[in-house]
């Protein structure tokens, strides 16, 4: 081993020894004690938590203490992990699911005699579970953005269709009413973006939503413990049919043909009113109504499967993990508590126009049009844990260009993801 391998692996058994002490010694959560500061390093918005936190200490008897630093996506691997190599990183990370993955080794679990694991699975909504390990909590879940369906009202009600639709085959049969060609075949009004990933902004969270929906949940542990895609040929039915579905809309010989590569990117189609439907996250509602404030659009779950299916939706959840190099964990652990009580996160989902991860804030409902779908929207929110997005998304983009352009056959495409996205895995974990 080198020397940078040595030094290294000592700060890590150094962690890991900490860690266990520091949550063999917890006594829980008092308001009697003031919490020192802990260092939070995520890619979560900092103006946003910097308000938030401004809010919960404002008139607080006790404030948390918490130096929030917002660090880009692109550059967060590295920049953490030279920082733990230093002695110098932070106590808590807060970041995306599908970027823990790579860090799982750094984080320690919340043990089930702090947190039960009934507890916490009364407490978050059904996606949260992915934070749930062998022994104990990985993080406390702290926001979810799930995907859902925006629709023209204008374009469906010269349509003469009176309502969005519910299931994916209600959205097939709405094709010929709102797709426009010209004498040439080209398309000039389009039902909805699908089938390219080039020009469809969230391509790679609605593929995973069509997988998902048919119980495929995209990646898995196989019996050795070993991550990896369930798109695969052991799942060949679901992910051929998924790949099939998505891609017909690109074939201008299908019936349904209804988007190509030539078309604008989809949000700015859905803003200038040639798309009938925008498959967007909850968070761009207030971006798409200050893009052009004349649009007549409303939001909507996504579509589902009517039959044979699971109801489920893209969420993307952020959480907070305290990281075995912490000084002390107890002290952590109480902070991000505070940061995630019912109390404190009803406000947040207001100040963010949110739903909450928590069921019992769902569970008071909302007399707001929107929040009340959102809300509904973010029980049947699922992820999956990836190795990294902008790889993925590429991968998933190349299984999807090999088959529209007639390079490969569908079940070529399965089989090369398959390799490709194993590969991709096993690296982040090793």
């Amino acid at each position: 081993m080198s020397k940078f391998q040595i030094i290294t692996l000592s700060v890590f058994v150094v962690c890991i020894i900490g860690g266990v002490i520091g949550f063999a010694t917890f006594k829980g959560s008092s308001s009697k004690t003031t919490l020192s500061p802990i260092t939070v390093w995520g890619t979560f918005p900092a103006e946003t938590f910097t308000q938030y936190l401004g809010n919960i200490n404002n008139g607080a008897s006790e404030p948390v203490s918490a130096t929030y630093t917002q660090i880009a996506p692109d550059q967060f691997n590295s920049t953490f992990i030279a920082a733990l190599a230093r002695g110098t990183g932070p106590d808590v990370v807060l970041l995306p699911v599908d970027m823990i993955l790579p860090h799982l080794d750094k984080i320690t679990s919340i043990p089930y005699t702090a947190l039960p694991q009934r507890t916490f699975m009364d407490t978050y909504i059904q996606e949260a579970n992915i934070y749930l390990s062998a022994n104990g909590a990985l993080a406390i879940p702290f926001t979810v953005d799930p995907l859902i369906m925006y629709w023209n009202r204008d374009m469906f009600n010269a349509a003469g269709i009176a309502t969005y639709p519910k299931y994916w085959d209600e959205t097939v049969k709405l094709i010929p009413k709102l797709t426009v060609r010209d004498s040439n075949g080209n398309v000039t009004k389009s039902t909805m973006a699908m089938g390219d990933f080039t020009n469809t902004t969230n391509a790679r969270e609605i593929f995973g939503t069509l997988l998902m929906q048919l119980g495929n949940p995209v990646t898995a542990y196989d019996g050795k413990g070993l991550l990896g895609t369930t798109i695969s040929s052991q799942n060949a039915s679901v992910s051929q049919a998924v790949l099939s579905f998505y891609t017909q809309f690109v074939d201008p010989s299908s019936p349904n043909y209804t988007w190509n590569r030539g078309m604008p990117n989809d949000k700015t189609a859905f803003l200038s009113g040639i798309t009938g439907t925008y498959f967007g996250f909850a968070s761009e509602l207030k971006g798409l109504r200050a893009k052009n404030p004349n649009l007549n659009f409303d939001a909507a779950p996504l579509p589902q499967v009517k039959t044979g299916g699971t109801k489920a939706t893209y969420g993307r959840m952020y959480g907070f993990s305290i990281l075995k190099s912490s000084a002390n964990v107890n002290n952590a652990y109480q902070i991000i508590s505070a940061l995630t009580s019912a109390a404190n996160l009803a406000s947040l989902s207001t100040t963010l126009y949110l739903p909450s991860v928590r069921r019992d804030l769902i569970t008071a409902g909302s007399s707001d049009p929107y929040l009340s779908v959102f809300d509904t929207t973010a029980l049947i929110t699922n992820t999956w844990l990836d190795a990294d997005v902008s790889q993925s998304r590429a991968l998933f983009a190349n299984m999807v260009q090999s088959v529209t352009s007639g390079k490969n056959t569908v079940s070529e495409a399965i089989q090369d993801i398959e390799s490709q996205y194993n590969l991709l895995l096993r690296n982040a974990t090793q």
